[in-house]
């Protein structure tokens, strides 16, 4: 569940100082922090005007690689302006270290550079609906029971070669079984031949937060459906450059990428020791 924190100082720059944020959620890389604040207020985070909902809740995602400290610059109704800062926790993340894969899954051959930029446009396209939707508060479920084989923020190694970290959970399960949607939201992608990624699935939970699954073998919802929490969305598979059946399971604010075990409030029924 995403617990309390707390801000370390304020700065009233006019008028009278309001009540700080309440905030859940932690402060750390990689995290999700709900915001509850006057309506009406408007609120800044990182140079991004955010969106704040009629009962006065915004959303804040923190970045892999956040600074050690972040700010909120908050207008109050009246026209207050204040600044809260918080402190941000910094993680150690694994080294994933995967050898013996063909060159064409670590290095991409020229002539299929333009498809894959192509998907990424896609993909960051779907990222970028801010809609006033509130299903990120009710994150409550792993997508299916698994074993966890791959974290977020792990630094890959891939044929001896660095590459970019992990940004999800990969959990491996049988191919066919069933991926559900951890809380209510609309389809905003839903491509079942992507380059690297293959069936991929990204649903919108609100303010910005989406929730993406990759490898499917199969779709079994559309763009634009709107899904309830539990619904089955898709089946594992190995489709894209897999080397097996796993469900590789990302989150975001936008385009910032989450550790997506920090959003739900439990733990994976199976969780397994995952490879370093």
């Amino acid at each position: 569940m995403l617990a309390l924190g707390c801000g370390l100082g304020l700065a009233a720059v006019s008028g009278m100082a309001q009540a700080a944020p309440q905030i859940q959620g932690r402060w750390i890389q990689g995290g999700l922090i709900v915001g509850q604040i006057a309506p009406g207020s408007r609120v800044r985070f990182d140079r991004r005007q955010l969106a704040v909902s009629s009962d006065g809740r915004f959303v804040i995602g923190i970045a892999y690689d956040a600074p050690p400290a972040a700010a909120l610059e908050v207008r109050d109704p009246d026209g207050t302006a204040q600044r809260f800062e918080y402190s941000v926790e910094a993680r150690q993340y694994d080294v994933q270290k995967i050898g013996g894969l063909p060159k064409a899954m670590v290095e991409p051959p020229a002539e299929v550079l333009k498809r894959i930029a192509d998907d990424q446009r896609k993909v960051a396209a779907a990222r970028e609906h801010d809609t006033p939707r509130v299903d990120f508060a009710n994150l409550q479920r792993w997508p299916l029971a698994a074993r966890v084989t791959g974290v977020y923020g792990s630094k890959r190694i891939l044929n001896g070669v660095p590459r970019q970290p992990h940004f999800g959970i990969d959990l491996a399960a049988a191919e066919g079984t069933p991926v559900r949607a951890p809380a209510a939201g609309v389809v905003r992608l839903a491509e079942r031949d992507l380059y690297y990624t293959g069936g991929t699935l990204i649903l919108d939970h609100g303010h910005g937060v989406t929730t993406t699954y990759l490898h499917l073998s199969r779709l079994d919802v559309n763009l634009g459906d709107e899904v309830d929490a539990g619904t089955i969305i898709g089946k594992v598979g190995k489709t894209g450059r897999a080397t097996g059946p796993h469900l590789c399971w990302r989150a975001n604010w936008f385009d910032v990428r989450l550790d997506p075990s920090l959003l739900v409030h439990s733990e994976p029924a199976r969780k397994g020791e995952h490879k370093k």
